[in-house]
């Protein structure tokens, strides 16, 4: 299985997904990692004229737009071969885009990116969604 977890130091899982620089993905095969692969990741900062000039167009929740949804999308593309995405923090728009396009999304609490990626693996990653902004 190939699992991505957003992070901007290679060791501890960023706090928000939109801000992230990067994705380490990691291979993981019988409850032991593999193979770990850095790859970038877009990140808010290119957005950044986009995203305000759409903030004040949409009656919709924030990032559920069709525009959010397509940032979402531009963000996801290095990690379609992924079953799951781990963060520390995301907002809900972002989280249900992950769903639609058939990663699973997982809030942590866990800092560590080994011991998220482990837990994940064994069945034991709580999902805290009461963290989704």
């Amino acid at each position: 299985m190939k699992i991505a977890i957003i992070t901007d130091d290679e060791k501890n899982i960023s706090q928000h997904f939109g801000q992230a620089n990067y994705y380490v993905v990691l291979t993981i095969e019988n409850g032991q990692i593999v193979q770990r692969e850095m790859r970038e990741k877009l990140s808010h900062k290119h957005f950044a004229n986009e995203l305000h000039r759409h903030s004040s167009e949409s009656d919709q929740r924030h990032g559920f737009d069709p525009a959010s949804h397509s940032r979402h999308g531009q963000m996801s593309q290095t990690i379609n071969d992924c079953e799951a995405l781990i963060c520390r923090g995301m907002g809900a728009g972002a989280y249900e885009s992950m769903k639609e396009r058939g990663i699973c999304p997982i809030v942590t609490d866990i800092e560590s990116i080994d011991d998220a990626a482990l837990a994940y693996a064994s069945g034991t990653l709580v999902d805290h969604i009461e963290k989704l902004h």
